[in-house]
């Protein structure tokens, strides 16, 4: 592929860009949206995590998250499907600094990327409107999450945002 990064025919050109764009990773951006339960719940067990269960394929559990259109930047393509799949908009939620996470795997055989950014919703009680992408959702604790969850990766990336969420605490302390 490459000699013909340097084409110049035309045929050649439109051949070029369609084996590179067999190539190119697909890129999706989301939140990890959690919640802190009021009560008498003692932190790091007041936590929950937003989960929605898709309404195509094998029904996965994920967090919210969505392909970024043309011209649009990782982070608003987070909040543009937050809101579009959960109904949670920019003004509900609290971006939680220092952490994103990125994630690679491949669907039908194409790379994708999806990086995930943190936030808490700021109101707990706020409701949870679904597209019709999704048939359900669920707030979960840690581990309860990370077994709808399924895959490893996503596993591995909850239990990072909770890690990072406990060095924040200790850090308040």
């Amino acid at each position: 592929m490459d000699g013909w990064l340097g084409c110049t025919h035309v045929m050649q050109d439109v051949f070029c860009v369609t084996l590179l764009n067999r190539e190119m990773a697909l890129r999706a951006c989301g939140f990890i949206v959690f919640r802190r339960l009021a009560g008498c719940i003692p932190p790091p067990d007041n936590i929950e995590y937003l989960l929605l269960q898709t309404s195509y394929g094998t029904h996965h559990w994920t967090p919210p998250k969505g392909h970024v259109d043309p011209g649009e930047d990782d982070l608003t393509t987070a909040l543009r499907e937050t809101k579009e799949e959960a109904g949670l908009g920019a003004e509900q939620l609290q971006v939680i600094d220092g952490f994103v996470q990125e994630l690679r795997y491949k669907v039908r055989g194409r790379p994708k990327e999806v990086l995930y950014w943190l936030a808490e919703l700021r109101d707990p009680g706020t409701a949870v409107a679904l597209s019709d992408e999704h048939q359900d959702y669920r707030w979960a604790r840690l581990e309860d999450a990370c077994s709808l969850a399924q895959y490893k990766d996503l596993q591995d990336t909850l239990r990072a945002a909770h890690r990072h969420l406990e060095v924040q605490r200790d850090k308040q302390r």
